[in-house]
């Protein structure tokens, strides 16, 4: 691949009291928020928690009621879409059919007059590793392909920000997670600031520095991605950013190193500095991956939590790992992952099985899950409309040319 001498380096974004509201509804209630110059940062989220509407208005797509945003300390807010130093790379990809590839990327800087836009648009197809196919048309090319060529059309007019909508959401497994790498590794190479709005929870840990989980308009928490899955601080975040076994219970005892919760008559040890609260009604957990399965009770340690007798109600194979549920009495269904590492399960359907982790895989989080809780906002735009009004702005231009 080319060198990082490519491009500029990225600036930073800030958002600064960020609200919009929509007649009969509020997408953004208060949303501040700083992303470094030259990192990949991801706003994660289910549909309807705001990250669209937070990227239409990074993007000069849509005005903000209050707040203000900054690109490179410089106030965007007033600006108009044209105006930023900012290019999105679409899901839908939005290339011209009628183009060569070359064409499709060389397209922004001939319209804006910027010298040598052939060999810019070559050094940019050469760093998606796609130069040797410049005189191919998009419908030539597998969705992939499409993919980097709208990526390097984004790239080459060297943009302080890169905003990603979704970009993989349309390739196969298999591709998607070789272009997550390869995503990855440009950014690196090219050095601009990346935000990347996505669902996908997978995606997000593999190619960002940082993550922010929004839920209804609000981000919830914000970290590196190793951090939030393994210390997740409300149960939407244990139980967004993969699955989570959640208990409630008292706080009955304590030390220095320690609580311990009673969980329906199971003492869970939890150690404290992996707990976010220490007195009074605590919700904890544990990741399914963390938990072991057994036939009979296992012997008791101070180093893990045993929780059983259970009965296994489901036992599903997904290749590398079988999940089972286990119901246990007063506690409800607890789901456990066991890697196959012989054939055939661990346990049948209709088990009796006890469950056991090491103290220090707990977590505990600052919140309680609410039983029955609904939306507090409606869905937001769906990605696909800011990908129908690049491409009709784009054809304006091509028919002004």
């Amino acid at each position: 691949m080319a060198s990082g001498t490519f491009a500029d380096a990225g600036a930073d974004l800030e958002l600064v009291g960020i609200q919009k509201r929509f007649p009969g509804f509020t997408a953004i209630e208060h949303l501040d928020l700083s992303i470094p110059a030259g990192s990949f940062f991801a706003l994660l989220g289910p549909s309807g928690c705001g990250k669209t509407t937070t990227l239409r208005l990074v993007a000069g797509l849509e005005e903000p009621t209050a707040g203000s945003i900054l690109i490179g300390g410089t106030d965007v807010t007033q600006q108009k879409a044209f105006q930023r130093p900012v290019n999105t790379v679409f899901q839908s990809y939005a290339l011209f059919p009628h183009m060569t590839v070359l064409e499709n990327v060389a397209f922004g800087l001939r319209r804006r007059k910027i010298a040598d836009p052939v060999g810019k648009a070559h050094e940019a197809l050469r760093l998606v590793e796609l130069d040797h196919l410049a005189a191919r048309k998009p419908q030539q090319l597998s969705g992939g392909q499409q993919q980097r060529v709208a990526l390097a059309r984004a790239i080459v007019n060297k943009p302080a920000l890169l905003l990603l909508d979704e970009p993989l959401g349309a390739l196969d497994l298999k591709l998607r997670r070789q272009m997550q790498l390869e995503l990855k590794t440009i950014q690196e190479e090219v050095g601009l600031t990346f935000l990347h709005v996505t669902h996908d929870q997978e995606e997000a840990m593999t190619m960002a520095d940082t993550i922010a989980v929004m839920n209804k308009g609000r981000i919830e928490q914000m970290g590196a991605p190793e951090v939030l899955y393994e210390l997740p601080k409300t149960a939407f975040v244990a139980n967004f950013l993969g699955q989570s076994n959640l208990f409630t219970g008292p706080v009955i005892g304590s030390t220095s190193t320690s609580i311990t919760v009673d969980v329906a008559g199971h003492r869970v040890i939890v150690p404290a500095d992996r707990a976010h609260r220490h007195a009074g009604e605590v919700t904890i957990g544990v990741r399914p991956e963390k938990m072991w399965l057994h036939r009979k009770a296992p012997a008791e340690a101070a180093d893990r939590n045993i929780m059983g007798p259970g009965r296994v109600i489901d036992v599903s194979f997904s290749g590398v790992s079988t999940q089972y549920l286990v119901a246990v009495p007063y506690i409800g269904t607890l789901i456990v992952f066991a890697q196959n590492m012989a054939f055939g399960p661990v346990a049948d359907v209709g088990d009796e099985v006890w469950l056991d982790w090491h103290v220090e895989h707990g977590f505990g989080l600052e919140d309680e899950p609410v039983p029955g809780a609904g939306p507090r906002f409606a869905a937001d735009t769906d990605t696909r409309s800011i990908a129908a009004q690049r491409r009709e702005s784009l054809v304006t231009e091509l028919e002004e040319a």
